[in-house]
């Protein structure tokens, strides 16, 4: 895999994060986990059967609290902040499994993060609103590409 389709990747991974948080590492973890692309690297401890069970749980927790209405906005400093870091994260990891730059990996994850976080919130409402429906199948929706993108993406390394 050529350096620019790693860093895409990265960049890609972190928009996942800006979907739901918690599945991008969650993904990542398990990939590292399942097929050892963390072993040789500075963050092989994401690559641990503990870290993809606690970011599994994480993410499931993060899937159904998105569901209550009480849920802060993903564009809240707190929601925004959490997708900046996961990707970042997950960004960095898909760069070291291909032994490229962390930090370039963990800047564009970053980044994906914010986009995606802004995407994902501006698409959802506004589907919403176009098809004047509930909000529960288009956020489920939104689940499914999340977890769907995040697969697709760590099972290229």
């Amino acid at each position: 895999m050529s350096s620019s389709e790693v860093l895409i990747l990265a960049f890609l991974i972190g928009v996942i994060a800006g979907l739901r948080a918690l599945t991008a590492p969650a993904a990542v973890a398990w990939a590292g986990f399942g097929h050892g692309i963390l072993n040789h690297t500075p963050l092989r401890f994401m690559g641990r059967l503990p870290a993809a069970i606690v970011f599994t749980v994480l993410a499931l927790l993060e899937m159904y609290a998105d569901q209550l209405p009480s849920t802060a906005s993903r564009l809240a400093p707190a929601g925004l902040i959490s997708r900046i870091v996961t990707g970042g994260l997950s960004g960095a990891c898909l760069a070291a499994a291909a032994a490229e730059s962390i930090a370039l990996g963990c800047v564009l994850g970053a980044v994906g993060g914010v986009v995606g976080a802004f995407a994902g919130y501006y698409a959802r409402t506004g589907v919403v609103k176009a098809l004047k429906v509930p909000d529960l199948p288009i956020a489920l929706l939104e689940d499914a590409i999340a977890i769907g993108g995040a697969i697709f993406i760590v099972s290229r390394f």
